[in-house]
Order: C-alpha cells, then sequence, then structure tokens
C-alpha cells in the first residue's frame, strides 16, 4: 500500500517537473518567435528607393527592359565606368557586401507569414531533446510515451504545405539569419574573417533586352579613343605646359624652354607642336592689353625652342598665328590683334622671321587700309620699324609710296567725307612713317633683360633658324605640304634657275680662290682655312663676327682667330681698320681673344728686324687703332726697353716712331685718358720713363708739329691720381679743355 502511495506520488511529482519544462519551453519558444517577427518586420521595413520605385510602379514589379534603362541612367549619372566609380578603392564594396538588393526585399516579404513554420520545427527538435532527457531519467511507462507521442502526433499534424522551393528560401534565410546573431555576439566593429576571404560577390551585369530601344549609339571597343577629342595623356600635357607657359617671365625663361624642349622631345613632334603653339597664342591673345614686354618674353621663348628643337616649330606657330589673326579680324576685337601684332613684330626683332615677311604683312594692310589697318600697322612701325628700315630700306620706301598712293585713292573716292580719312589715328601713322622715313624716329634701347635675353638666343645660334622668304599669304595657304618654310613663297621659273645656277656657280669659284688665297697665305689647317674665309669673305664685321662665334671650336683652337686676323691685316697693300673693329668686337666678347691679342703682338714685335717695311707699317697702325679704341693700353709696349739704346736699332725706332706718330693724330683728351693709363700703375714706371725718353729723343725732335700733343703726353704720365678727361664735342668746350691744360702748366 505504502509503496504504491508513494509510487502515486514520485508520478505527481514528475508531472509537475514535466510541466514546469514544457512551461519554461513554450515560453523560450514565444520569445524566439517574438524576435523572429521583430527582425522581420525590421527587414520588412523599406527604404526612401524602394518607396519611390513603388509610387512610380504601383505593383512594384521591375520589368527587365525597365530595369537596364535605369542601370544605365544611373550609370551615367554616377559616371560609372566598367563597373566601377572613377575614383579609387576606398573599401566600400566590401562593408555594402552584405546588404539585399529591391529583389531580395521583395522576397523577404513573401517569406515573412513562414515565420511560424519556423517556430515549430524548433519546437519538435526541442520536444524530442525533452523526451530523450525525461526516457533516460525516468524510463516512464506507456501512458507518458502515448502521451508524449500524442503530442508528437499534434505537432506533426500542424500543417505546412509550402512548396520545396519555399522550404529552400527558409532555410537560406535562417542560415543568414544565424550568421547575422553570431556577427551580433562577436562585436559590430569585428568581421567575420571567413566572409572577407572567401565571400566573392561577382558584379552582374545584365545583358540587353532584345529590341530594347537606345538613343545613345553604339561605338565599338577600337573606335572608342578616336571618338574623343582629346586623350587623358594629351589633356595632362596641355596642362603642364599651360602651367609652365603662366610662369614664364623674363627671369625664367631660359629654364622654362628646356622643360618645354623636353616635353616636346617625349611626345610626337605633331602633337606636341601643336599643343604648344595653340597655349602661346592663346596667352598672348588674350594677354594683358598692348604689354610689349609679355609679347617679348614670349617670342624669345619660341626663338629658344626653335633652336632647340628646330626651324619646324617656329615656322608651325607662325602659321598658326596667321590664322588666329585673321579670325580676330573678322571678330574686330582689337586687343588681340594688337598682341598678335606685338608677337609677330618681336619674333621679327629675336630673329625668328626676317623683314621680308613683315613687309608683305604690312602690303596686305595697307591695301585694305581700314581703322584696325592703320592701328595694326602703326603697332608694326613703333615696335620693330627701325629694324625692318635698317634690313632693306628699298622695302620700306615701296611700302610707304604704296601707302602714299592708297591714301591718295581713298581721298579721292571719299569725296567730301573726309571723317575716316583724316582721322587722328591716320595721321598719326602717316607722321610716323615720314619719321621713319626720314631717319628721325629712334630705335628703342634694349632694357637689361632684353639684351641677356639675346646672349643667351646668340649662344644657341638663333641665326641658324631664320626663315627667310616667307609671305604672309604661304603662311594661310590651307594646301601647305611638306616643309614648305625651306622653299619660302618663290615662284619656280626659267629664270629663277638660271640666276640661281649662276649665282651657285660665281660662289663655287670665290670658294675655289678664296682656298687657294689661304693655302698661299700659309694657312695650313681647317680651323685656320676656316678662320680665313669667314674673314675675308663677311659682307661686315658683324656678319664675320657672328660667323665665327658660330664655328665651335674647341677650346685652344679659338686662339688661331685672333692669330688670322693680324695676320690679314699684315698682308694687305693698304691698312683697313676693318680688321681693327673685328678685333675690338672679338675682344668686347671674349677676354681671353683680348689675351691672345697681346701675345700675338709681343711675338711680332720679336719678329721686327726681319719684318718688311710695309708689314711694320700695318702693324704700327693695327696697335695704335687698339691702344686709342682703349681695347688695350700701352702696357701691352712693356716688353720693349726704350731707355737701351743698343735694342733700339734702326728699324724699331721707325717702327715705334710711326706707331706714336699715329696716336698724335688724335684728340687731345683721347691721348690724355691714353698716356693716363699707364701712369696710374707703380709697376709700369719704367715703361712710362722709357716712353717719355723716346718721345723727346725720336719722336718731337723729327717732328715739331706734334710738339703740344707731347706736352700733353708728358702731364699724363706724371698724372699718378688718374684723372680722366669726358669727351667734349662744342667749340666752347674745346676752348675750355685748353684753359685747363694751360693751368695744368
Amino acid at each position: 500500500m505504502d509503496s504504491g502511495v508513494n509510487q502515486s506520488s514520485e508520478e505527481l511529482i514528475l508531472s509537475e517537473k514535466d510541466e514546469v519544462k514544457l512551461n519554461s519551453f513554450e515560453k523560450d519558444e514565444l520569445t524566439s518567435y517574438k524576435a523572429v517577427q521583430r527582425r522581420k518586420a525590421k527587414r520588412a521595413q523599406k527604404t526612401k528607393f524602394e518607396e519611390f520605385l513603388e509610387i512610380d510602379r504601383p505593383n512594384a514589379i521591375i520589368s527587365a527592359e525597365e530595369d537596364l534603362e535605369l542601370e544605365r541612367k544611373l550609370a551615367k549619372k554616377l559616371k560609372v565606368k566598367k563597373g566601377k566609380l572613377r575614383r579609387e578603392d576606398d573599401g566600400l564594396d566590401l562593408l555594402i557586401n552584405g546588404i539585399p538588393s529591391v529583389l531580395d526585399s521583395l522576397e523577404e516579404e513573401e517569406e515573412v507569414p513562414d515565420a511560424k513554420e519556423l517556430c515549430l520545427k524548433k519546437k519538435r527538435k526541442k520536444q524530442k531533446v525533452l523526451d530523450q532527457d525525461l526516457e533516460g531519467d525516468l524510463e516512464v511507462g506507456g501512458s507518458e510515451s502515448e502521451e508524449t507521442n500524442g503530442l508528437d502526433v499534434a505537432m506533426e499534424e500542424t500543417p505546412t504545405k509550402a512548396p520545396s522551393r519555399k522550404k529552400r528560401r527558409k532555410r537560406k534565410s535562417v542560415e543568414h539569419g544565424r550568421e547575422e546573431n553570431v556577427v551580433e555576439e562577436i562585436g559590430p566593429g569585428v568581421a567575420n574573417p571567413e566572409e572577407t576571404h572567401d565571400v566573392v560577390v561577382p558584379l552582374e551585369t545584365p545583358a540587353r533586352a532584345p529590341g530594347s530601344g537606345s538613343s545613345v549609339k553604339y561605338v565599338a571597343p577600337h573606335l572608342r579613343p578616336c571618338a574623343t577629342k582629346e586623350s587623358e595623356e594629351h589633356t595632362q600635357i596641355r596642362r603642364r605646359i599651360r602651367g609652365l607657359l603662366n610662369r614664364l617671365s623674363e627671369s625664367n625663361v631660359e629654364s622654362i624652354t628646356g622643360e618645354v624642349s623636353s616635353i616636346y622631345l617625349s611626345v610626337g613632334r605633331s602633337v606636341s607642336c601643336q599643343i604648344i603653339s595653340e597655349e602661346v597664342l592663346a596667352s598672348c591673345s588674350s594677354g594683358p592689353r598692348g604689354n610689349e614686354q609679355y609679347a617679348a618674353v614670349f617670342a624669345a621663348f619660341v626663338a629658344g625652342m626653335a633652336c632647340m628643337v628646330g626651324i619646324d616649330f617656329s615656322a608651325k606657330l607662325m602659321a598658326s598665328l596667321a590664322k588666329s589673326f585673321e579670325n580676330e579680324y573678322s571678330k574686330r576685337d582689337n586687343l588681340s590683334l594688337r598682341n598678335l601684332t606685338l608677337l609677330l613684330s618681336y619674333l621679327c626683332i629675336f630673329g625668328v622671321c626676317s623683314s621680308e615677311l613683315i613687309y608683305d604683312f604690312l602690303v596686305t594692310l595697307s591695301k585694305r587700309l581700314k581703322e584696325i589697318d592703320v592701328s595694326t600697322i602703326l603697332t608694326i612701325l613703333q615696335c620693330c620699324g627701325m629694324k625692318i628700315r635698317a634690313d632693306d630700306p628699298a622695302a620700306m620706301k615701296d611700302f610707304i609710296l604704296g601707302v602714299q598712293n592708297r591714301v591718295n585713292e581713298l581721298k579721292a573716292s571719299s569725296g567730301d567725307s573726309q571723317e575716316s580719312i583724316n582721322g587722328k589715328r591716320m595721321e598719326f601713322m602717316l607722321e610716323t612713317i615720314l619719321d621713319i622715313k626720314n631717319n628721325k624716329k629712334r630705335p628703342k634701347e634694349d632694357t637689361v633683360q632684353h639684351v641677356r635675353i639675346k646672349k643667351w638666343l646668340q649662344k644657341l645660334r638663333v641665326g641658324d633658324i631664320l626663315i627667310r622668304g616667307l609671305k604672309w599669304d604661304k603662311l594661310l595657304d590651307p594646301n601647305k605640304k611638306g616643309q614648305w618654310w625651306l622653299s619660302g613663297d618663290m615662284a619656280v621659273k626659267t629664270e629663277n634657275v638660271e640666276l640661281v645656277a649662276s649665282t651657285i656657280d660665281r660662289e663655287v669659284l670665290e670658294a675655289q680662290k678664296m682656298l687657294q688665297l689661304a693655302a698661299a697665305q700659309r694657312m695650313n689647317t681647317d680651323a685656320r682655312r676656316a678662320i680665313f674665309c669667314i674673314i675675308m669673305s663677311g659682307d661686315d664685321y658683324i656678319d664675320a663676327f657672328e660667323k665665327l662665334l658660330r664655328l665651335d671650336l674647341p677650346a685652344k683652337q679659338d686662339r688661331e682667330i685672333i692669330r688670322v686676323l693680324v695676320e690679314c691685316c699684315l698682308q694687305e697693300r693698304v691698312f683697313n681698320k676693318y680688321y681693327t673693329i673685328l678685333a675690338s668686337k672679338l675682344c668686347e666678347h671674349d677676354k681671353n681673344h683680348k689675351f691672345t691679342l697681346q701675345f700675338c703682338l709681343w711675338d711680332h714685335f720679336k719678329e721686327l728686324e726681319t719684318m718688311q717695311l710695309i708689314r711694320s707699317m700695318h702693324l704700327a697702325k693695327f696697335v695704335a687703332e687698339m691702344v686709342t679704341a682703349f681695347t688695350l693700353s700701352l702696357a701691352v709696349l712693356k716688353t720693349i726697353d726704350f731707355s737701351d739704346p743698343n735694342l733700339l736699332t734702326p728699324k724699331r725706332i721707325m717702327h715705334f716712331r710711326m706707331l706714336f706718330e699715329a696716336v698724335f693724330e688724335y684728340p687731345d683728351n683721347v691721348i690724355w685718358n691714353m698716356f693716363t693709363r699707364i701712369a696710374v700703375s707703380p709697376e709700369l714706371e719704367t715703361l712710362v720713363s722709357g716712353i717719355e725718353f723716346f718721345l723727346k729723343q725720336y719722336v718731337v725732335k723729327t717732328n715739331k708739329k706734334i710738339a703740344n700733343k707731347f706736352k700733353i703726353a708728358k702731364k699724363a704720365l706724371s698724372n699718378t691720381e688718374g684723372v680722366l678727361i669726358i669727351v667734349l664735342d662744342a667749340p666752347s668746350d674745346q676752348k675750355e679743355l685748353v684753359k685747363m691744360f694751360e693751368l695744368i702748366d
């Protein structure tokens, strides 16, 4: 009996425990179900973009064509190229990798009603686990098993007749929910390493639906670079060149020209030439109004570029300049026209184009002679009028006659309306032309910066890039072919061919004669022969000087220039001052030539005993010219001992007597300053006393006419303070100079 009671009490206790466990299990299931419902509700919340799509499409169904069209619009708006934004990868793609799309959210809305099935499935699993625990602990009889089986049957009978496709979606959503729970437990700032490295989300590019209309024309991939106006590389080069040109000034024109020339040589010549020409002309045409300094800097840049990269650069730039001028002329833009005209004028000044092009341009303007033409002509004449007059006076005369005839025609055709003819600008232009014609207008003096720029261009051999024979019509000709800048605009005629052929034959004969003469003068090396031909065939001393600088002789062979020059001077039948002027120019350019000249004269002084009389006379006049020009001083005679009668042979006495007599032919102030130069040097006291003795003993005694000059020279030799006399021209000033010498007495 007691055992039965105990058994029943134990059964009651177990049933109470089962009820407690079941209640707790139901609570857990309820809380989990609510959590799933909250998660699904949160997931079902729509974004603004989804609401916008539903407003436009009430059924929220997007067709393939609409989806493609929408994708194209968004890609164009966001500037997506090849599936990527035009920016550097900032890692946002990995962060938004797990965010569902619009279609995923639409599918999840369908899956929300199936959340109960998930809860029932979890209940069954947990119930089975609980039953197994109870059976293992208590070995419950058939009633319990029947009860549990009934519960299982009841649980299983809850119908879930979802299709197999929905089950697969449920499994994916459950796995996705578990992964979210794991991430939430790990923490918001820690990413799952497996997802980071193993999960790769491919970028889906949907195929275009057949028959879908599009307004954008399809371009093949190999033709896409050609469809664009300019490549990205050329755009970067253009920006770089524009930045360098914006910093261009007189102080840095050399460095910037070097940088731009390196860019020019690193890219194709045609492309780089076009880019640089466009940027130069754009900077000049839109530059400050009528700023000559601004135009001069850009003209120096063009000249330097032509020297570094080739003559084709300057030729193409001038062609672009002519086209730009005609375009601005049609627009009546006075500012751009003046700036382009100044650039062309300074290109002529710096030796890029010849005066022939400027004259042809002036003739073209004079034929129209409107207000803009008058302004342009006036700008050219003010800037480089005196230079082109010096280059070709005959062409300037023809231009002036053409302008006068055109003005008379306009006066005759206009009749009573004289406003356009007698305007102030026209009158000023005619006055400027007359001043240039009568040589009353002084050429502009070069500033210090311009002198430095010209010296820099001379080192670059700017004379080699001078383009001759160009005409304004040739620059505007659209059918230019080949190296059109070399041939100029000369028409091919039989007369011209014969003239050129005869000129070539004559030059060849002259060259042969010159080489024979060089051989006769013992010019036994190639360098000496080249120097001899240049000196003897130069048009003037400037032409010979420039050609000698372009010889580019090695370090020690440039000494041959002075030696050949002195030898040519001594070989002349009549003394020619051309050699002394050229020697002074060379010494002024380089001090090494001055030292070479001193050593050369000392070598000739040693040969006075055996030297011919005419050579000795030419040498004495040459030294006198160099001393009175203050290229050399009388210290060049310090190797001669004038106080030693044994060394003063008759030939030496005659040579130095001719030298001092030539010196005394110059004005008194020149003689004073010349002898004062050696009086201030204490180390030349022996030379001073020797010259004074020689003048008194051998020069004044034989020629009484130069006694007054000797007095001035004697007083200058005692002028140890180094007081110089300024050159005076007026007669009253000459009287004051005589009074000053009397006071010195």
